[in-house]
């Protein structure tokens, strides 16, 4: 929901997205010999997952802002659930 708020995100990702990138963080604690989700999980698949989902404005691209960057940001800014 972050990425759709996001002021430079034209396009944000949609439920879709959200569902990949459950299924890659699952994936991500099976490899890692686990059987839940962290939220360093999430974080690691946040970037391979939605990079290519998220549509910048053109004018904070012209500015060079990033897609990676952009998804680096909105993760610092979410709190982490307890």
């Amino acid at each position: 929901r972050a990425t759709r708020a996001h002021e430079s995100v034209l396009v944000g990702a949609g439920p879709r997205a959200t569902q990949s990138l459950i299924q890659a963080a699952r994936a991500c604690a099976a490899l890692g010999g686990r059987d839940f989700v962290t939220p360093d999980d999430i974080k690691a698949m946040a970037g391979p997952v939605l990079e290519h989902r998220l549509i910048l404005r053109p004018e904070f691209e012209i500015e060079g802002l990033g897609v990676a960057e952009v998804i680096q940001q909105i993760l610092q800014q979410l709190a982490v659930p307890r």
